[in-house]
């Protein structure tokens, strides 16, 4: 069974549907980017459409939008040929078993959680006297860049 999980862009609003036995489907365009960048400045675009079922599925469909960013966990993906308007085609497609919400900026108003109020940090404790030749000097806070919010990344196993 080939499977995918990767950071994806999300092509269009998903779709919610029901099946003739009730249950919940979204279909989910994904714009996964790979490979360099072209003289264009721009990264080639694999386009997989993801299908995910059930209460998961009707949950999440306000939340999957246009333009937003997620890592989609795809399981049976496979190449579907079909006949359009412009003649025969084929588009590569799976069961989207997960999907992870990186950004919710356009999520509905409605739906959006209450925003917190901002909570004061306990005060640090008094520093220790320092010891000679140890790390206690050093601070505990050291930035780590988040390696998502630079880089792409997708994984087929098969």
């Amino acid at each position: 069974m080939a499977k995918m999980i990767g950071l994806a862009r999300v092509g269009r609003d998903a779709e919610l549907r029901s099946l003739p036995n009730g249950d919940a489907v979204i279909n989910v365009a994904l714009a996964f980017s790979w490979g360099k960048k072209g003289q264009d400045g721009n990264r080639p675009t694999q386009w997989v459409e993801g299908a995910m079922f059930g209460k998961r599925a009707e949950q999440l469909a306000p939340y999957i939008l246009k333009g937003n960013q997620v890592v989609a966990y795809l399981s049976d993906i496979r190449i579907e040929t079909y006949e359009g308007k412009n003649g025969a085609g084929s588009k590569l497609v799976g069961r989207l078993d997960d999907i992870e919400l990186t950004d919710r900026k356009d999520a509905p108003q409605a739906q959006r959680p209450t925003p917190q109020p901002a909570r004061q940090a306990p005060p640090k404790p008094a520093p220790a006297p320092a010891k000679q030749g140890g790390f206690e000097d050093m601070d505990d806070d050291i930035p780590f860049s988040d390696p998502m919010k630079s880089r792409a990344f997708c994984m087929a196993v098969q």
